[in-house]
C-alpha cells in the first residue's frame, strides 16, 4: 500500500480512539522527525521523508490501547490491521525506547524479537520521539534523566539513546539539530 497522507494519518488516530494530547504529541514528532530527515537529505544522507513524516504520525497509534511499553507492537497491528505500508508498521515497533533487543523484549512481556531500529527512517522516528515529552522539546540530557529514573543509571537503553544521539547528531549536522529550523519544528502545524 502507498503512504498515506499526513491529514489521512491523523484522522486515523482519532477514528483509534488516541486522545487529543497524544495526537498533539505525534504532530510534534513528525514536525521534529521530518525537519531531521531534511538536515540529513541535505547532507547527502538518503532518507525517504515522506516515510519519516507519515510514520511519526502514526508511532503511537497504539497508545489508543495502552500507553505501557506494548504500545509499539499494538500500534503495529493495528496499523497492519487498516491497511497501512508495511515499513510504517516497522517504525512503529522500533520507536520505543531507543530501540529494545529481543532479550530484554522478551523479559517485559514483548515477543521475543528484535524492536531495534536498523533503517535511517527508524532511527529518525525513534530519537525525535525521545526529543519531545508532550508537545514539548527536552534536550539530550532530559532523556538520559528520565531514562534513567524509570530504568535505572546502568540500563542499557541509556546507552542506546547515546549511540542513536551521536549517529543522528552526525548524520543531521549536530549545528543543524539545535537550529531554529529544528526548533520551529516542534510547533505544532496543522494537518
Amino acid at each position: 500500500m502507498t503512504l498515506s497522507t499526513r491529514t489521512n494519518a491523523i484522522r486515523f488516530l482519532s477514528k483509534i480512539g488516541c486522545p487529543k494530547n497524544v495526537i498533539d504529541h505525534c504532530i510534534v514528532v513528525s514536525n521534529l522527525a521530518t525537519a531531521i530527515a531534511k538536515a540529513c537529505e541535505r547532507r547527502g544522507i538518503p532518507v525517504d521523508i515522506k516515510l519519516v513524516e507519515i510514520a511519526s504520525l502514526l508511532h503511537d497509534a497504539g497508545r489508543s490501547v495502552t500507553h505501557d511499553v506494548r504500545h509499539g507492537v499494538i500500534g503495529s497491528a493495528l496499523a497492519r490491521a487498516n491497511g497501512f505500508d508495511e515499513r510504517i508498521m516497522h517504525v512503529i515497533e522500533t520507536h520505543v525506547g531507543a530501540g529494545i533487543p529481543a532479550d530484554e523484549a522478551e523479559a517485559i512481556g514483548l515477543p521475543k524479537r528484535d524492536f531495534m531500529p536498523q533503517t535511517m527512517e527508524e532511527k529518525i522516528v525513534a530519537y525525535a520521539d525521545k526529543l519531545v515529552k508532550g508537545k514539548k522539546r527536552i534536550g539530550v540530557d532530559e532523556v538520559l534523566e528520565e531514562f534513567s529514573k524509570m530504568l535505572g543509571a546502568n540500563h542499557p537503553a541509556l546507552n542506546r539513546f547515546r549511540d542513536l544521539d551521536r549517529e543522528i547528531s552526525t548524520l543531521a549536522g549536530s549545528d543543524q539539530l539545535g537550529s531554529s529550523d529544528l526548533r520551529k519544528a516542534t510547533e505544532k502545524r496543522p494537518p
